[in-house]
């Protein structure tokens, strides 16, 4: 999946949120808590993490590719 980018970054969790990967900020807080979450192939725990233009997000099997 490709997430065109129209800011300079946007927000972890409103990015889950923005592609209905869930239902609600809170269900995307608590996923990112819980470590199912991974940017560039690291965990990302920090729930307003700035993503940026090249980062690729893993959620269960979803790949997202930030343009």
């Amino acid at each position: 999946m490709k997430y065109i980018l129209k800011d300079e970054y946007i927000e972890l969790y409103k990015l889950l949120k923005v592609l209905d990967l869930v239902d609600s900020g809170a269900e995307a807080k608590m996923v990112i808590a819980d470590g199912h979450v991974r940017r560039n192939g690291d965990v990302e725990l920090r729930k307003r993490a700035k993503i940026i233009r090249g980062d690729v997000i893993e959620v269960a099997e979803v790949t997202i590719e930030v343009l």
